[in-house]
């Protein structure tokens, strides 16, 4: 697969309008998606998409006549998202957290939970959820059974008000709550926690919904202890989360570049460099494309995502590989850790004529090198 054909975007008819797709985003026929767009019932006034993902849901409630503001974090989905807000007139979309949302600004508030990053993340989008609403307003809230919907279902009751189970189909169900109390403005602080690492004692932070927010990933470390010297090389971190491969070559004399999809990874990324008093460029970034032309590194690191909304999807770690060999100088070093039974070294051979493994047990550490 080559970049261009990753970042494309896919125009696709449907019978609320035009929506816009492309690879790394959550899929338009999740069921989640799919049978809460088709169970929601939003009618005229404002309403929020807290988790729009492909745009499905935001659509129904454009098409049920409300003015609709879409708020996602993931860089991918956005780029999609913002295509379809310019041939739907009144959907907005906006790069944000959750927890931006204003109070007590919508009649209703859509919210596909989050489950697959976590209780923290999905106590979060509620939480923001419940303070968007205005008093009588309804929140939709899909999830999957298996995914701990009915738990997260008691914690939306007891922020929100009277619950009704509307749909189910398959696993995923559908509820809506009517806003019946006020509520708390949400209090998001990032988890913190150090770590040894390169020789250096480094303090991380990560707020809700980040990638192994409490330890750095052991596939990291790996990473980090068969990497070669980076002082005064410049280095991209693909994929980089919240700086766990980045902030210690930075403090080493690497000039770091860190691209990261996720708005809460790269906030987070942006804490740990503040505080350790170190100099790296965070971007917000679906795979490269934050990146300048013609901006070229010495070491390319990733500990790439196979996930996309709780499914196997490898189409952004093929992006990476192709990514680090246009980004690469000649003789320029691409470290890549993973899981064994991910076969990234048939893309990295495709792309480099060479691959290497430098460590296998758990995880597997591969270098190729840009001829």
């Amino acid at each position: 697969m080559e970049l261009a054909e990753y970042h494309a975007l896919k125009k696709l008819p449907t019978p609320q309008g035009p929506l816009y797709l492309k690879r790394g985003v959550v899929r338009m026929d999740d069921p989640n998606y799919s049978l809460l767009a088709g169970t929601i019932e939003a009618g005229p006034g404002a309403a929020l998409d807290l988790n729009p993902g492909s745009g499905l849901v935001s659509l129904a409630m454009l098409a049920a006549g409300a003015s609709v503001s879409a708020y996602e974090e993931r860089r991918a989905a956005l780029r999609a998202l913002e295509a379809t807000a310019r041939e739907n007139q009144g959907l907005q979309v906006e790069a944000a957290l959750p927890w931006r949302a204003p109070r007590s600004a919508f009649k209703t508030v859509a919210l596909v939970l989050g489950a697959e990053r976590g209780n923290d993340w999905v106590r979060a989008q509620l939480e923001a959820a419940a303070c968007a609403l205005e008093p009588g307003g309804s929140m939709w809230l899909a999830g999957g059974k298996k995914q701990g919907f009915e738990r997260y279902l008691n914690w939306a009751q007891k922020l929100v008000g009277p619950a009704e189970v509307v749909a189910r189909a398959g696993g995923a169900r559908v509820a809506v709550l009517e806003k019946d109390r006020p509520c708390a403005a949400p209090k998001i602080e990032p988890q913190a926690f150090s770590a040894r690492l390169r020789g250096r004692e480094l303090r991380f932070y990560a707020l809700p919904g980040v990638f192994s927010a409490d330890e750095v990933d052991p596939a990291s470390r790996l990473l980090l202890e068969n990497l070669e010297s980076t002082s005064g090389l410049r280095v991209l971190d693909l994929g980089a989360g919240y700086g766990a491969l980045s902030l210690p070559l930075a403090l080493e004399g690497a000039s770091v570049t860190l691209l990261e999809q996720s708005l809460a990874a790269a906030e987070s990324a942006r804490m740990g460099f503040d505080a350790a008093g170190a100099a790296g460029e965070v971007l917000h970034s679906d795979v490269d494309e934050a990146l300048p032309e013609g901006s070229f590194f010495d070491i390319v690191v990733s500990n790439p995502p196979f996930h996309v909304g709780g499914h196997v999807v490898l189409d952004v770690a093929e992006a990476f590989v192709a990514a680090a060999h246009s980004r690469l100088r000649p003789g320029g070093r691409f470290y890549l850790v993973a899981n064994p039974f991910l076969k990234y070294e048939v893309w990295m051979r495709e792309r480099f004529g060479n691959v290497r493994e430098l460590y296998t047990g758990q995880y597997k550490v591969l270098l190729s090198v840009k001829a």
